[in-house]
């Protein structure tokens, strides 16, 4: 059986998606990025008539992580049924070491696979998405 979830708590898809999918007693989380639920807004973002010239990493990593923790709790999941994350980010020099103190705050432990790549764009003025994938039947 398969479930088609869209969280009331996570940013509204850029495009024709779901928050995530039930399949097979696992959850596939969509890419989500850090865009705030109730106003569409990306915390930290800074604009000068209308252009991005500034971003806060840290804001936008924090965002990320509520909007994931949203779709996991409304699928009654937690950050220990994550197996596997891919973090997408717009520059890795600058904010890869950020990311990753931050990301261990929220796993101390290192209980699920990851891959961060770099990308050239992400939709919106994002400079962070993830992308997962949660067991439903189990807890590590």
């Amino acid at each position: 059986m398969i479930k088609i979830n869209n969280s009331k708590k996570a940013p509204t898809p850029v495009g024709n998606y779901p928050h995530s999918i039930e399949a097979n007693n696992m959850l596939f989380i969509s890419g989500i990025g850090p865009r705030n639920y109730k106003d569409n807004s990306i915390p930290g973002n800074v604009y000068d008539k209308g252009k991005l010239i500034e971003y806060n990493i840290e804001k936008q990593c924090h965002q990320v992580f509520e909007n994931i923790k949203s779709i996991l709790d409304e699928s009654n999941l937690s950050w220990n049924s994550l197996i596997d994350i891919t973090v997408f980010l717009t520059d890795m020099k600058r904010d890869f070491k950020t990311f990753n103190k931050i990301y261990s705050t929220y796993f101390e432990k290192s209980n699920c696979c990851r891959t961060t790549v770099e990308v050239n764009a992400l939709p919106t003025d994002i400079a962070i998405e993830l992308k997962c994938i949660a067991i439903m039947d189990e807890k590590i």
